[in-house]
C-alpha cells in the first residue's frame, strides 16, 4: 500500500511540472500584472518566487510563443527608466559642465517618459529633449523643444490626452513652450492569433489536468481509508483469538 501511495504522490508532483520561465528577476507587482494579463487571455501562467525578493513568470512550453506575443503587445516587461538619483550618482569623479548638462537632460527625459508610460493603454514611451545651451551674453536665447513618442495598445484611443501629455512636458522641463512639444501616437499591431480560439484550446486542457489531479487525490484518499479499515478489522478479529488463547493457557 505504501508503494501505491508513493506512486500517486509522484504522479501528482509530475503533473505540476513542465513550466518554462517567460521572464525572471521581476518585481512582485510586475509579475502579478503579467500573470493576470496572461490568465485573462486564457493562458495558464504562474508566478514563482526567486531569490532576493524577485519573481519569475512561468508557463507551459506549449503556450510559450503565444504568451510572449500577448506580453509584447501589451508592453511587458516594462522598460526600466533611470531617475535623477541614479543618473547623478556620486562616483568620486568631477564632471565637466557639458557632462553635467547632458546628464541632466537625459535624466529629465527619463523621468517624463516614465510618467507617460504609467498612463493606461501606453505600451512604450520615449521623450527626446532639445535644450540649447544658453548664452548669458546673448539676449535672444533659443527656446527648448521636445518630441514625445507613444506606442499604445491596439484599439486604445489616446488622441484626447495629447494636450495633457504636452502639459506634462511643459511643466516638467524649464524653457519648453507648449507649441514646441510634438506628440506622436502609434498603435501597436493586433495580436497575431485569436485569443478566443486560444482560450478554447487551453480551457479543455486545464479541465483535464484538474480532473486528473482530483482523481489522483481521490485515489490516494481511498487507498488511505481502505488501509485504516483493514487495520481496524484485523485488530477486532485478533482480540477474540487472543482471549481464546489465554483461556487454554492458564499461565497467560
Amino acid at each position: 500500500m505504501k508503494r501505491y501511495a508513493g506512486i500517486l504522490i509522484l504522479l501528482l508532483t509530475l503533473s505540476g511540472c513542465g513550466g518554462q520561465a517567460l521572464y525572471s528577476q521581476l518585481s512582485e507587482r510586475e509579475a502579478n500584472e503579467m500573470v493576470a494579463m496572461l490568465l485573462n487571455a486564457g493562458l495558464p501562467a504562474e508566478k514563482v518566487t526567486q531569490d532576493k525578493g524577485t519573481f519569475a513568470v512561468t508557463i507551459s512550453s506549449r503556450f510559450f510563443s503565444q504568451a510572449i506575443g500577448v506580453l509584447h503587445a501589451n508592453g511587458y516587461p516594462r522598460e526600466r527608466f533611470e531617475n535623477l538619483g541614479e543618473v547623478f550618482k556620486k562616483e568620486g569623479f568631477v564632471s565637466s559642465p557639458l557632462e553635467e548638462r547632458a546628464r541632466l537632460v537625459f535624466a529629465l527625459s527619463q523621468e517624463i517618459a516614465n510618467t507617460i508610460a504609467s498612463i493606461d493603454g501606453v505600451v512604450m514611451a520615449r521623450v527626446h529633449l532639445a535644450v540649447p545651451e544658453q548664452d548669458s551674453l546673448n539676449d535672444s536665447a533659443k527656446p527648448s523643444s521636445a518630441s514625445v513618442f507613444i506606442k499604445h495598445r491596439h484599439g486604445v484611443d489616446l488622441s484626447g490626452s495629447v494636450g495633457q501629455v504636452k502639459a506634462l512636458v511643459v511643466n516638467g522641463v524649464e524653457g519648453v513652450p507648449y507649441d514646441n512639444v510634438t506628440v506622436a501616437l502609434f498603435a501597436a499591431d493586433p495580436l497575431p492569433a485569436s485569443l478566443d480560439r486560444l482560450a478554447a484550446i487551453v480551457q479543455p486542457a486545464a479541465t483535464t489536468t484538474s480532473q486528473l489531479s482530483a482523481g489522483l487525490i481521490g485515489g490516494t484518499a481511498l487507498l488511505g481509508g481502505g488501509g485504516v479499515w483493514w487495520w481496524r478489522r484485523r485488530k477486532r478479529e485478533g482480540l477474540p483469538a487472543l482471549a481464546r488463547e489465554q483461556a487454554r493457557d492458564p499461565r497467560a
